[in-house]
């Protein structure tokens, strides 16, 4: 068991979660609000030998080296690559901390999101254009998926499910997308031949840039549904210059640096909220939390 447990700000654990902290430290302190800056991140840390941390905030190496107590990060958020995490990692291990991640807990909901709107955009519901001039199914849509992930790959089955044709773009193909009937293209020739992309990157991996936007070419849908942008921004910008383009997100953050009233755009569609945050996504979270918790106690027995 851990002396003492921090999660610096909220980490949307559920009720019954936070409950069960107390089952691995002797002391359980929890943060309703994220921290200003390093200097607070390192007064909540204090002495404690566990520290929880959500997407909101970063844990730098002079924080790490500061924390002599710490022996474990848990990051209660997406971890995809030690490159992409907002907790350097490489420093822990340097300083004989383990830090442990989680991922794949929200996607259920992404996939509803994309149905949400691609229907919309497909039929002209909620006041959308129809991308083609009457409305048409899902059945037969030249669909590429660039990045087959867990999230990818459920948006893939999910919209071959209703007919689509897919086609994606991964490091290597891959044997059982291909047993299912999915086509891995080149990227330049699946953008070229897709009516819809959907960008499912891991974080800071920018894959499409102007020559990938020339080649993805007019009257398409971008949808990203990453973390982060899949893509130069400012080519995104450039390649929306072309009102028969749309560009769909269901975040802010998933554009990336852009300019000022760029979600004002009449073919810039933005839910404006996380559809990877549900209830059933929290209640997930907490679980693999809790997981990772026991593994790292496991671990340092």
């Amino acid at each position: 068991m851990f002396k003492k447990l921090v999660a610096i700000e909220p980490v949307s654990l559920v009720p019954e979660a936070e409950a069960k902290l107390s089952e691995y430290a002797e002391e359980i302190v929890l943060y309703r609000n994220i921290p200003s800056d390093d200097k607070e991140i390192l007064r909540r840390i204090g002495d404690a030998d566990a520290v929880l941390v959500s997407y909101t905030s970063r844990i730098i190496g002079d924080v790490i080296r500061r924390c002599k107590n710490v022996k474990y990060i848990g990051m209660c958020c997406s971890l995809y690559s030690e490159e992409s995490a907002n907790v350097d990692i490489a420093c822990a291990r340097e300083h004989g901390i383990r830090v442990l991640g989680i991922r794949d807990y929200g996607d259920r909901g992404v996939v509803e999101y994309v149905l949400h709107e691609l229907t919309a955009q497909l039929h002209g519901f909620s006041g959308r254009k129809m991308l083609r001039d009457e409305p048409v199914e899902i059945l037969g849509l030249k669909v590429g998926i660039v990045g087959l992930g867990v999230s990818g790959r459920m948006i893939a089955e999910t919209l071959q499910y209703l007919g689509a044709e897919i086609s994606y773009f991964a490091r290597a193909p891959k044997a059982d997308a291909e047993a299912a009937g999915m086509t891995y293209k080149p990227l330049n020739t699946l953008l070229a031949e897709s009516e819809v992309v959907f960008c499912c990157l891991n974080k800071n991996v920018l894959l499409l840039q102007k020559e990938q936007f020339e080649a993805l070419g007019s009257g398409k849908i971008l949808f990203n549904t990453s973390i982060g942008p899949g893509f130069d921004s400012k080519a995104l910008e450039a390649w929306l210059e072309n009102e028969e383009n749309r560009y769909c997100c269901d975040s802010r953050p998933s554009a990336g640096v852009v300019s000022e009233g760029f979600f004002n755009k009449k073919n810039v569609f933005c839910q404006n909220t996380s559809s990877g945050r549900t209830k059933q996504a929290f209640v997930l979270l907490s679980e693999k939390v809790l997981a990772n918790l026991r593994t790292a106690l496991t671990e340092m027995a």
